[in-house]
């Protein structure tokens, strides 16, 4: 890519890997623009298309985050990299999910992978992370009195710091060319159970915690019921448990060592990292 602009769009920017993805990109010596509704450097609202124009303004690639807590939005996208493909943008980047392809019909995420793929003013690149360790230390897993509550039945799953999702993430920003057509799968060097996810954390916080290993429906139902998801969302929230429940949650391999030339974040030093966020949590 010989664009002398240089410029990164951070779709996400204040989000667990926009924010980090900025940063790193600053660090190496290229721009990085955040966008975001609220608190980035541009507001960009996936629902109001007169955002999108003026936050790509400038801008020769972009770090693709699509709307969270939907299921549907192809569309959205479809028209975004439309109008970033005649704005000058060449390569995307897009943060997808471990296991796209088999991902349920009604979920959009593999739909953008093939969108993406059919682009020839594009390069791109695709990342497909396992789930990520900060899910315990913030609202989506917390520890609560004690307990990890998730409906695994004892399936293991590599869990990946989202700061190595971040890393792979800006080499192939950095370098395009380099990784234009790749799909990496962003894992943790570990498969763990949630049971073996707690030890972990009783082990660095000195405190009891125990798997609570609820029924999925139970859990979907009430995660829908308190308002922490849209109802519609309720079948990704079956898919991403129901493929650590069969035991096809992400395995470890080599994909952030062959990117980035380091080894993947265990999930003891993550948890050493931040064992004040649990002490929090168990405070409240």
């Amino acid at each position: 890519m010989t664009d002398s602009r240089q410029t990164t769009l951070v779709l996400g920017g204040t989000g667990r890997t926009g924010s980090l993805v900025a940063r790193k990109l600053i660090g190496r010596g290229l721009k990085a623009r955040t966008a975001s509704r609220h608190g980035a450097d541009v507001v960009f609202d996936w629902d109001d298309p007169t955002t999108h124009a003026r936050a790509l303004d400038g801008v020769d690639r972009v770090y693709l985050v699509t709307p969270v807590m939907r299921v549907t939005y192809a569309g959205l996208v479809s028209d975004f990299l439309d109008l970033a493909a005649g704005a000058g943008v060449r390569h995307v980047t897009y943060l997808s999910t471990y296991g796209s392809d088999q991902a349920p019909p009604e979920v959009d995420i593999r739909a953008v992978e093939l969108d993406l793929a059919r682009r020839g003013a594009l390069t791109y690149s695709i990342l497909r992370p396992a789930w990520v360790m900060q899910n315990f230390v913030d609202e989506h897993v917390p520890v609560v009195e004690g307990a990890i509550t998730l409906p695994t039945r004892g399936g293991a799953e590599a869990f990946v710091d989202a700061a190595d999702i971040a890393a792979v993430a800006v080499e192939t920003l950095v370098e395009p060319d380099a990784h234009a057509g790749a799909e990496y799968a962003p894992t943790g060097p570990q498969s763990l159970t949630v049971s073996e996810v707690a030890d972990v954390i009783a082990e660095v916080t000195g405190e009891s915690v125990t798997r609570n290993d609820i029924d999925p429906e139970a859990w979907v139902g009430g995660a829908v019921a308190a308002g922490f998801v849209p109802a519609d969302y309720a079948v990704m929230l079956r898919w991403l448990t129901g493929t650590i429940i069969s035991g096809n949650g992400s395995r470890p391999n080599g994909d952030i060592e062959k990117v980035t030339g380091r080894q993947p974040t265990t999930f003891q030093d993550f948890a050493r990292r931040n064992a004040h966020a649990w002490t929090l949590q168990e405070a409240k």
